[in-house]
């Protein structure tokens, strides 16, 4: 549970630029993943998932931001 407050708290901290970034690279690592499990599998399947939670982690504090829940605010 420690690690995860502590990745949240990192993710708070990023520009909404930045979010929007990373999201875009994960979900581009997720295609990747899909493709290569469904064409020769994969060495470590879990990734998928944990890629697919942390995307969803990020779409939600864009959205809180967008909507000024929790205190946040959008950033540049």
């Amino acid at each position: 549970m420690a690690k995860r407050t502590g990745q949240l708290k990192e993710l708070r901290d990023k520009q909404d630029s930045e979010l929007r970034f990373d999201i875009q690279a994960l979900e581009r690592e997720l295609f990747d993943l899909r493709f290569k499990a469904s064409a020769e599998g994969l060495a470590n399947p879990s990734r998928i998932r944990a890629i697919r939670r942390e995307v969803a982690r990020m779409h939600t504090l864009v959205r809180e931001r967008e909507l000024s829940i929790r205190g946040s605010s959008p950033r540049a």
